[in-house]
């Protein structure tokens, strides 16, 4: 049994302008100690699928329209306020984009790794101290001692995502939602960190939901990809199947947009175009506006998610008909 089912999410921001529909219909399993992937462009509902699943988007404007998420026989989309707050940060922990806005610049880094202790497992905090003490060291932040006195400001941004990270894990959780957690951060440290988040899911043997638009780092850590746009699930196989036979058309642009696969000197590829305009979203593919390969169907016929070879499943209305070279 899966430790995570999401059945049929849609999330939706009801504005002055109109509803933006964020979120679509998504749907996935987390097995327990797998590593998940969500890749896409900017704005195409990965970071709001995963806040859905938190309860931590603001409401209102934010309502999660339909759908459920299963988390060990609870419902995180419909169960209590206090349910949700003794699951997160107990059983789910999550690692935000930028650490400097997530840390709170008045509290020393030693007050905010002991908080998930002291209202989780109501412990001393002679207790928590050492347990913050030692989660620090597990990080790899040199002289724990002196850096649990200090504040948010005196750290490097790579230190900052360790002491995320050592926030995250120090309860110990069976979810970790990590959403761009190498964001801003030098090829160096990005690997240091993908390093630590894989060895520390290793001891803890903890699922891990990574959330990135950086196809390699995607590639190199995760069990299977889910890829996102528009609000909508596009794709979703393994890891290898991703790479090296993707299917949908939005998958093959993005996998040629990637900089290192093209030929020195060469012009980079991009996407034509721009994402749609949530608001007013197509009937049909959102992608076909900027696809290449989209016929007068595909614009006008809805499409979801559907499985078109063993453990593969992609949302292209061409490939699901078998007409298209892939």
């Amino acid at each position: 049994m899966p430790l995570l089912t999401v059945n049929n999410l849609s999330t939706a921001f009801h504005t002055r302008n109109g509803v933006v529909r964020a979120v679509n219909g998504v749907s996935f399993d987390v097995e327990r100690g797998e590593t998940l992937g969500i890749v896409g462009e900017s704005g195409s509902g990965k970071s709001v699928t995963c806040h859905s699943l938190m309860g931590l988007l603001p409401t209102p404007p934010a309502r999660v329209e339909s759908g459920s998420a299963m988390f060990d026989s609870v419902n995180l989309l419909s169960c209590g306020r206090r349910q949700i707050e003794e699951i997160r940060g107990r059983r789910i922990s999550m690692i935000f984009q930028d650490p400097m806005t997530s840390l709170n610049p008045y509290l020393s880094i030693g007050e905010q790794l002991m908080e998930p202790l002291f209202i989780h497992e109501k412990i001393d905090r002679a207790s928590a101290g050492k347990r913050a003490l030692a989660m620090l060291g597990e990080v790899g932040i040199s002289d724990p001692d002196q850096r649990l006195k200090m504040y948010p400001h005196q750290f490097s941004g790579g230190m900052r995502q360790r002491v995320m990270i050592a926030m995250a894990l120090i309860t110990r959780p069976d979810l970790l939602i990590a959403d761009e957690p190498t964001t801003a951060l030098d090829v160096t440290v990005q690997a240091q960190i993908l390093d630590l988040i894989r060895k520390m899911q290793g001891e803890l043997g903890m699922a891990v939901i990574l959330v990135s638009h950086d196809l390699g780092i995607v590639c190199s850590v995760c069990d299977r990809v889910m890829v996102m746009y528009g609000g909508q699930l596009m794709e979703s196989a393994t890891t290898a199947e991703i790479f090296h036979q993707p299917k949908h058309p939005y998958t093959r642009a993005l996998q040629r947009s990637i900089p290192a696969l093209q030929p020195k000197g060469g012009e980079l590829h991009t996407i034509p175009g721009a994402p749609p305009d949530l608001h007013h979203l197509p009937p049909g593919c959102p992608f076909a506006p900027r696809c290449g390969q989209a016929v007068d169907y595909c614009a006008r016929e809805p499409v979801g998610l559907r499985e078109t070879a063993a453990n593969h499943s992609t949302a292209c209305l061409r490939v699901q008909r078998e007409n298209i070279a892939v």
